[in-house]
């Protein structure tokens, strides 16, 4: 019996992640951060030195590039050719370049296959920018975060001081602002809801309450699915 996935995508700090991981854990399904290895390969494309131009390069360490997603103590680490880089991939520089990364087909191609591949493996709540409408387009339910730039960027900004990275709250705004640009225009797999999407904005709501919203989405679902029809 195929398991299902429950796709949850949205712009940088809508709150993807944290309500990903908490949806997962009620469930009891497993949890796929694919914007992880999307900052997996900019992280090894910053150690080799290679540039967003570096193009032909980067798909070619792409499709040599082992990325494992492991639980440890109910969390996710991430880890790349069996180095931990959970932490490292959460640098403000590592997001910038997964951006324009995430924007080369041949590269998508490969994280693509990821991807799914782990989705096969069992239930599974799964975030990022496609999920819903690239990788799991079948998904049992499909959810899309919302947010201000301004609510964005503080939780963003709060995230990053509470790693040790003191980075000016306008600067961080800025660089969600032109992520939102580039994700949204890019050629392949643009940033955009599912047309089978549920909305959820999330301004103003604690992560407990955005997940009971999710939560109920998906009891809806499940039990009108198990109802048989008249």
């Amino acid at each position: 019996m195929r398991q299902p996935v429950i796709a949850i995508d949205g712009p940088a700090g809508a709150g993807k992640s944290t309500v990903a991981k908490l949806v997962a854990k009620a469930l009891g399904y497993r949890y796929l951060d694919t914007g992880a290895l999307y900052r997996a390969v900019a992280w090894k494309a910053i150690r080799n030195g290679l540039r967003p131009q570096d193009t032909h390069y980067i798909v070619d360490m792409t499709r040599h590039t082992r990325v494992e997603l492991v639980q440890s103590d109910g969390e996710q680490r991430v880890l790349v050719d069996g180095e931990d880089v959970t932490e490292a991939i959460r640098a403000p520089e590592v997001g910038n370049l997964a951006s324009p990364i995430s924007a080369v087909p041949e590269v998508r191609e490969v994280l693509l296959e990821w991807q799914r591949e782990f989705g096969r493996q069992g239930a599974t709540v799964a975030e990022g920018r496609d999920t819903g409408t690239v990788v799991f387009p079948d998904a049992a339910v499909k959810v899309f975060l919302t947010a201000s730039l301004d609510e964005r960027a503080r939780r963003r900004h709060r995230e990053l001081l509470e790693r040790g990275i003191d980075i000016p709250f306008q600067q961080v705004k800025v660089d969600i602002e032109a992520r939102d640009q580039r994700d949204s225009s890019r050629h392949v797999a643009p940033l955009r809801p599912a047309p089978d999407a549920v909305l959820i904005d999330t301004n103003n709501k604690t992560p407990d309450e955005v997940v009971e919203e999710v939560l109920k989405i998906c009891r809806a679902r499940f039990t009108s699915e198990a109802t048989p029809s008249t």
